[in-house]
């Protein structure tokens, strides 16, 4: 593949399904034109999430197990990555209320596991550019 073939990079909640997200995001880079634009959608974290829900398999699949700490995403996209202008804009912070459903696979525990993790997923746009001149 041609370095610097992209205008723009577009995903909706594919980083949180890679097993390697630093490559995924460095490909990401390594794609864009310089100016080149980042855009993804994902479910970003907003503090500590128990163990369980990081190890469940459908709660992988639902892009909720695997996603990102806010400040780790920017860090992965900026010291990692090379990109500049990181923006992560939360479009929908999830309650407790929000994940008793998401969370009935966990029989007994769901509702004490919702009540852990309310407030703690956001659904989030996060963007980036390309620098004019890459130093990486």
């Amino acid at each position: 593949m041609v370095d610097n073939s992209v205008d723009v990079v577009i995903s909706d909640c594919v980083i949180n399904l890679s097993g390697n997200k630093d490559r995924a995001l460095a490909e990401a880079f390594r794609v864009l034109k310089p100016s080149g634009r980042f855009a993804v959608s994902n479910i970003v974290v907003r503090g500590e999430v128990p163990t369980d829900i990081r190890r469940s398999v459908e709660l992988w699949a639902g892009c909720i197990a695997g996603a990102l700490e806010d400040r780790e995403y920017e860090g992965k996209l900026d010291e990692r990555a090379g990109f500049v202008g990181i923006e992560i804009e939360p479009t929908r912070v999830y309650t407790a209320e929000n994940g008793r459903d998401l969370l009935a696979s966990f029989g007994p525990d769901a509702e004490r596991i919702a009540t852990e993790i309310g407030g703690k997923f956001a659904s989030a746009f996060i963007r980036a550019r390309k620098p004019a001149i890459a130093s990486k």
